[in-house]
């Protein structure tokens, strides 16, 4: 029974996490993205916005930033890689 409160609340808190987003259009080099796309066409619990996502959380994280909320998706992305933002 633990188990499945324990699942459930992480549902919730992914979706309480994820439910603030912000649409992004930006040019990538051919190389990034052929890159990005042969990743996460080899990696099938990768997507782009997930791949994208943990990316700048990573920078931001190693360049000093403290907001919680990022750490969070760092830290999530560095335990947990399989799991969805």
């Amino acid at each position: 029974m633990d188990q499945i409160s324990q699942t459930n609340l992480s549902d919730v808190n992914n979706k309480e996490c994820s439910s603030n987003k912000v649409s992004l259009e930006t040019e990538l080099s051919e190389t990034l993205y052929n890159t990005m796309k042969d990743f996460v066409l080899s990696n099938p619990t990768w997507d782009q916005y997930k791949l994208i996502n943990s990316a700048l959380a990573t920078f931001l994280v190693q360049n000093g930033c403290t907001d919680n909320s990022v750490s969070e998706i760092y830290l999530n992305q560095l335990f947990n890689p399989s799991k969805s933002f």
